[in-house]
């Protein structure tokens, strides 16, 4: 019996402790609850999967993205990177209008430099990307950068492969980063063959069994391909059949890629030199080789580039999604594959509904996930309340992360609008300014309509308890998710 008094004290004393450290290192109100229910209703289970996957990252910066090792070197390149950002703005008013205050954000968080003179192209489904990415690696002269979540070992995973092994047969640096959790089926057999043939390969967070859940709750979910220095790939599309709708598979797959030519390219070229010399070893420098092969285009499209993750001080992606929801004036059209916001991006989209700005939703109606889709229905009511029109893509499976405002600001990415692209996944979205992209994404979200269900308010709210109910326990979890 002492030992079963002296355990429970002992229980009690640790369970204090870790709920003070909730309290203490978790900023997010939303969260800190999910956390403390977790911990005292499900007795040491609750402690190891907060301890697993609860620790805030965002206090102990995964990695450091300081290229330049030279401080006054790095002091004159942030001068030139925020002055032609200045010069760039002045000279493209008309096509960045009120989005001068989201230029300013991005660029005092993250110093991600507004550019022009680039060239935009949208890639529609698999169909339309693997063909334009394949043909832009076989003209690839100097270096090819390729960094993905999932690469799985198949058909495409096998294509793409060869051009890589061809590459650097040929003399082509080939430089590869994968998500050791999302691209597991690849790590044994297809990088040793990549390895062999020459491409230089790592994963961006090696799983060892010690810290294994640690290292799948920060996922690399970006995917970038920069070919040369003068041609980049962003958007939602990974590396698998499953993308690519010719009638084999049992689902329709519907998503949205982008191709930038020009100057845009040269964050994210940044942005993959941060990943790889982390997961590398390597000290790879921003040498002009690198950043100086792009062509500027007259067609002036704007391009900014946002990035978020662990290894970022601020929630950049969550931010900039906000400032962009609270730009609008007339229309704002998302379409996202997981919908849990929080409070912040529901709140806002509320208010701009409620303002007079007409806001759309688009979300799967078939989920991959029954739990992410229970959460995200949970949203649904006060959003309908608040005029918020929601439809459920019917077609197949919707996996496309873009937003337009008004008829200027448009936002194709990799992220979710959900906490775990938010606060944990590595994450880059590709902003873009001027009305070209903004309507032909207008369009294409037009054509998916045509594919789904509109949420009727008055019926949605007569939903019986028992539907609502598992709802209301999966958004207790959504921080979690």
């Amino acid at each position: 019996m002492n030992w079963i008094v002296f355990f429970d004290i002992g229980y009690v004393i640790i369970l204090v402790l870790v709920c003070l450290r909730i309290v203490y290192d978790t900023t997010s109100t939303t969260k800190t609850m999910a956390y403390l229910l977790l911990v005292i209703f499900i007795p040491i289970a609750g402690m190891l999967f907060y301890f697993s996957f609860g620790i805030n990252y965002r206090k102990r910066v995964v990695y450091s993205k300081k290229l330049v090792e030279d401080d006054v070197l790095r002091k004159e390149l942030v001068k030139k990177i925020i002055s032609n950002s200045e010069i760039n703005l002045q000279n493209n008013t008309e096509i960045i209008g009120d989005g001068n205050s989201l230029v300013h954000l991005l660029l005092r968080d993250s110093l991600s430099p507004l550019t022009t003179g680039n060239d935009v192209k949208l890639l529609v489904n698999g169909e339309k990307k693997f063909p334009e990415l394949f043909s832009a690696l076989n003209g690839a002269k100097h270096h090819i950068h390729i960094e993905y979540y999932i690469y799985e070992d198949d058909v495409i995973g096998n294509q793409l492969k060869e051009i890589l092994m061809r590459k650097a047969k040929e003399g082509v640096e080939v430089r590869f980063i994968y998500d050791a959790f999302g691209s597991r089926s690849i790590r044994k057999k297809l990088v040793e063959q990549l390895t062999e043939s020459g491409v230089e390969a790592f994963p961006f967070n090696r799983i060892r069994f010690i810290n294994l859940a640690n290292r799948l709750n920060y996922r690399n979910h970006r995917k970038i391909i920069v070919v040369d220095g003068n041609c980049a790939f962003v958007g939602g599309i990974n590396i698998s059949d499953r993308y690519i709708n010719n009638g084999k598979k049992q689902i329709y797959w519907r998503d949205t890629h982008l191709r930038i030519d020009g100057p845009g390219i040269q964050y994210l070229q940044y942005l993959f030199f941060c990943d790889w010399n982390f997961c590398s070893g390597q000290k790879m420098q921003p040498e002009p080789l690198y950043f100086n092969g792009y062509n500027k285009f007259n067609n002036n499209v704007s391009v900014q580039i946002a990035a978020g993750g662990p290894d970022s001080p601020t929630p950049t992606i969550m931010l900039s999604l906000l400032k962009a929801i609270h730009l609008a004036k007339k229309e704002i059209l998302i379409t996202t594959p997981y919908f849990i916001p929080g409070e912040s991006i529901v709140n806002a989209l509320k208010v701009a509904s409620l303002g007079g700005v007409v806001v759309k939703i688009l979300a799967p109606g078939i989920s991959d996930s029954k739990l992410v889709n229970a959460a995200a229905w949970s949203y649904y009511d006060e959003l309908l309340s608040a005029g918020v029109e929601i439809f459920l893509y019917q077609k197949g499976f919707i996996h496309v992360k873009t937003m337009v405002v008004d008829d200027y600001i448009s936002v194709v990415g990799t992220a979710n609008m959900d906490y775990r692209s938010f606060d944990l996944n590595f994450e880059v979205n590709a902003i873009i300014y001027g009305e070209g992209l903004a309507e032909q994404l207008r369009q294409n979200f037009s054509e998916d309509l045509k594919e789904a269900e509109k949420i009727q308010p008055d019926v949605w709210r007569k939903r019986p308890w028992y539907k609502q109910l598992p709802e209301r326990i999966a958004r207790l979890l959504s921080p979690l998710l």
